[in-house]
């Protein structure tokens, strides 16, 4: 599994509570068309204006597959800009 990285800096406490809420009520969507993940973790530092989108990925190929689709997508309102995305591979995950 992989999982693909993306840092957004900028945005305000409001606007980066905003965008978490707008995607808790998409999630039910499922994942966007052209866009092969099996799950997302978002991460907010609304005092520090930062979040993190953890898009996770059964595959290398499904990752590539998804690039073009999730490179045309717009984030949130509020998000700032994007200033990092890097894929790691999932070593561990675990929820309890």
């Amino acid at each position: 599994m992989l999982a693909r990285v993306t840092t957004w800096e900028g945005g305000t406490a409001a606007d980066l509570r905003a965008a978490a809420e707008e995607m808790r009520r998409s999630v039910s969507q499922g994942p966007p068309e052209g866009v092969k993940s099996t799950g997302l973790t978002m991460l907010v530092d609304a005092e520090g204006g930062r979040a993190l989108m953890i898009g996770l990925f059964g595959s290398e190929a499904d990752l590539r597959q998804s690039e073009p689709a999730l490179k045309q997508m717009n984030p949130p309102a509020g998000l700032g800009s994007r200033t990092a995305t890097h894929v790691f591979e999932v070593a561990v995950e675990i929820r309890m």
